[in-house]
């Protein structure tokens, strides 16, 4: 009886252990097969990671940021890239056995079973491999149920034995490091290492490889920035393991963990860091429709639409992504196809550009502004504003707000949003010092923000195109209106040198004269048009025109315009680049035009490159995830000028910079190098402008207020030469002392033998003598 007993219990015990294995093999192969719980397609494991963020280089391959969703700014980098000291820390750390093991390491779990579930011991070790741990960084969801819960691990141990059959060890590291969430926006070890360390991967030192590591055990919890004391204790306790694993010495151990924690933070956001303004310009250039005429429904926009369907058609960059289409037919995604995108932007050029503005904005020019409106109550607007118009001002601005326009979708009356726009709230607002905290109404803080003076400044190769330096406002977080290509405003007498080259191009020399005293124009409806001129000197004298533009003579302006056609200097204008709506009016020539900083630096390129414009170039070519080049940018030249009239113009305004209006330069800041440029500055010193070149270099900067009314009261800091000459003069100064960048002060401008004289030909003489005759010399150059 016994006997039987026994013999049942252990047909019992052996069928029940059948039963298990069984079930436990069914259970494998139906959680393999996708019958139970989640099991991602073939396909999907073997393209795990398939969204990833678009790089933007500058020329010197600096970062200056990415593209991405919130979820998805994940840069990719390649094995080889990553710091040895990473990949020695994370497997001495997450998985000792990584090299031995086939996904699931049977050895660490039945040692984490009996210390951490039979012992108790809080430091038995996890169980989980780092295959296991990308597998449930790749598909495993939240668990929200006890039998979700039950059938996590499982599913992460098949998952993980898919993945090791299908990658290398070293693919299986670099996925991990690639697709670890690090926090502050930087997923993958290339934002981690942006972020935390302002380097890239390859170039992590032992420590800080060992801190991102020690992250990976709990990324909160482990915070550097949150809790830097608890973070070093958790790097030093990697620095220990990678010591047990013999990849340092003890002596290294001891001396990397007596090392302070030492972080160099630049936050993966797309307000803040380098070249903000130039990374969202080429964020919307290259993610730009084709243009829909429905799309521009306004008169005012019409304009637009010409020049957008314009640019779409001839402008490769334009559009970029819904043009060109990647090998499975669907168009490129500058959010997720990791692209590299190289741009010219030199990283230090631009480094100098942003100090450069923000010394002269926040030292100098701003305080003069502050200093002038200061307790005034028509402050920051000019003095001679109506009450009514500041007030349609302030309107037109609260309009424009994301608060104004939530609060008209909820159904809000205009009545009741200009009583909640004037009660004070809290609010972070700019200053030069750093934001400011602080109880404000909106309707204050509108016009707060409007006394602060904004730029736009703008460097290229004066003969590749290739733009250097990129700054489109004072602070993109406050405010994001791109002045260097998407805002137009009049330029002054930055115009001259283009009418000049209008006159050069009828025959007229620098060397023939004029009487400097008023001049009365009258335009096509017989209205008499008399510029005002701003300096007293020669008044009655013969003047040269190399005269009256180097002293920015509006007399002398005025007498040529007597001479030469509006309409010519229309087409003329549109030949060196300008792209806007420009009418044909007798006071064209003192630049009441609205154009772009960036129009204007392509436009003065053609002094220095014999006669030929070439346009800015922002991107040399775009490389694919897989590194493969899938576009090329080259640049895109016009030839406008005659090469005696292009010598002519560059003799001029070398003179403009040597004695003229643009001399501040040189008694003030010392710079030395040969340069040809212009000041501008607009009605009532509303805009300041400076326009220079150098034989390698030609640059733009324009200085004013939101709104043409707000301005300096006086000609004195509100002309080109005080607002906007200062920035590209300490600009050069950092460029010059840079040896590095390779550009000299002692390199001339290039000028063939037979146009060195720039009075040799006189031919001009007669056209003084017979203004009547003007037309002919237009008729032939312009058909």
């Amino acid at each position: 009886m016994k006997k039987n007993i026994k013999k049942k219990v252990i047909i019992i015990f052996w069928a029940m252990y059948v039963t298990c294995i069984i079930a436990v093999v069914c259970l494998f192969k139906a959680i393999a097969n996708g019958s139970i719980g989640y099991m991602p397609p073939v396909e999907q494991l073997n393209n795990p990671i398939d969204k990833f963020a678009s790089l933007i280089l500058s020329s010197d391959d600096i970062v200056l940021g990415s593209y991405a969703r919130s979820q998805d700014n994940r840069i990719l980098v390649e094995y080889n890239n990553l710091s040895p000291f990473l990949v020695t820390a994370l497997i001495a750390t997450e998985d000792i056995r990584f090299t031995k093991h086939s996904g699931v390491d049977a050895y660490g779990l039945l040692r984490a079973f009996v210390k951490r579930g039979l012992l108790f011991r809080k430091s038995g070790g996890g169980g989980s491999t780092i295959t296991q741990q990308l597998a449930k960084q790749l598909y495993s969801p939240s668990a929200r149920s006890w039998m979700e819960r039950l059938l996590q691990k499982p599913i992460e141990w098949v998952i993980a034995v898919k993945l090791e059959r299908s990658y290398t060890k070293e693919e299986i590291i670099n996925m991990y490091l690639n697709k670890f969430d690090f926090l502050y926006n930087a997923v993958g070890i290339q934002s981690a290492a942006h972020v935390y360390f302002s380097t890239i991967p390859k170039r992590l030192r032992p420590e800080e490889a060992a801190t991102l590591i020690g992250m990976c055990k709990n990324p909160s919890y482990y915070n550097p920035i949150r809790y830097t004391e608890r973070s070093r204790l958790r790097r030093n306790v990697v620095l220990s393991q990678m010591e047990k694993a013999g990849n340092i010495t003890p002596a290294q151990r001891d001396s990397l963990s007596s090392l302070p924690l030492t972080l160099r933070v630049s936050k993966m956001d797309h307000k803040e860091g380098s070249a903000t303004y130039f990374r969202e310009y080429l964020r919307m250039v290259m993610t730009a429709s084709k243009p829909d005429r429905s799309n521009y429904p306004n008169s005012w926009q019409r304009q637009r639409f010409t020049e957008d369907s314009i640019a779409w058609e001839s402008n490769p960059l334009y559009g970029w992504c819904n043009k060109n289409k990647k090998s499975d037919g669907s168009h490129y995604n500058i959010y997720t196809d990791g692209l590299k995108i190289h741009t010219t932007i030199n990283s230090r050029m631009q480094q100098y550009a942003e100090e450069a503005v923000r010394e002269h904005l926040s030292t100098d020019l701003q305080p003069k502004f502050f200093a002038e409106k200061q307790g005034r109550s028509y402050a920051p607007f000019a003095r001679t504003l109506k009450p009514e118009d500041v007030d349609l001002i302030m309107t037109r601005s609260m309009q424009q707000t994301e608060r104004y326009r939530g609060m008209r979708k909820n159904g809000v009356s205009e009545a009741d949003i200009r009583r909640e726009f004037r009660k004070p709230v809290d609010m972070n607002v700019f200053s030069w010092n750093g934001p400011i905290d602080t109880l404000m109404s909106p309707w204050d803080s509108i016009r707060y923000h409007k006394t602060f003076l904004r730029t736009a400044f703008m460097s290229m190769d004066a003969h590749t195109g290739h733009v250097k330096a990129y700054v489109g406002g004072i602070d993109y977080t406050k405010f994001q209106y791109d002045m260097v290509t998407g805002g137009r405003r009049q330029i002054g007498s930055t115009m001259k040198p283009f009418f000049y080259s209008l006159a050069m191009l009828e025959g007229i020399s620098p060397c023939d004269q004029v009487i400097h005293e008023p001049q009365t124009l009258t335009d096509e409806n017989g209205v008499p048009w008399q510029p005002r001129n701003s300096g007293s000197e020669r008044i009655g004298e013969l003047v040269s025109i190399q005269w009256g533009l180097q002293h920015s003579s509006n007399w002398v302006t005025a007498a040529l315009m007597k001479q030469l056609s509006p309409y010519t200097l229309v087409n003329l204008l549109h030949s060196f680049g300008m792209k806007g709506n420009i009418e044909p009016v007798v006071s064209l020539c003192l630049g009441p035009a609205e154009i772009s900083v960036s129009e204007m630096v392509g436009g003065y390129s053609t002094f220095v490159n014999g006669g030929m414009r070439v346009d800015p170039l922002y991107v040399t070519s775009i490389e694919d995830v897989y590194g493969n080049t899938v576009a090329t940018f080259t640049p895109q030249t016009h030839d406008v000028l005659t090469p005696a009239a292009t010598y002519k113009m560059l003799n001029m305004l070398q003179s403009v910079m040597n004695g003229g209006t643009g001399s501040r330069v040189r008694y003030r800041y010392n710079l030395r190098a040969p340069m040809g440029g212009k000041t501008g500055t607009t009605q009532d010193h509303s805009d300041g402008w400076f326009m220079c070149f150098t034989p390698n270099l030609v640059s733009g900067c324009w200085v004013g207020g939101e709104d043409p009314s707000i301005r300096f009261d006086r000609m004195t800091e509100g002309q080109g030469a005080s607002m906007a000459l200062p920035i590209y003069a300490l600009f050069m100064q950092k460029v010059y002392a840079d040896k590095g960048l390779g550009y000299s002060e002692t390199a001339g401008f290039l000028v063939p033998p037979q146009y060195a004289d720039p009075c040799s030909d006189r031919s001009g003489e007669y056209l003084r003598d017979h203004p009547s005759d003007s037309g002919r010399g237009i008729d032939r150059i312009f058909d």
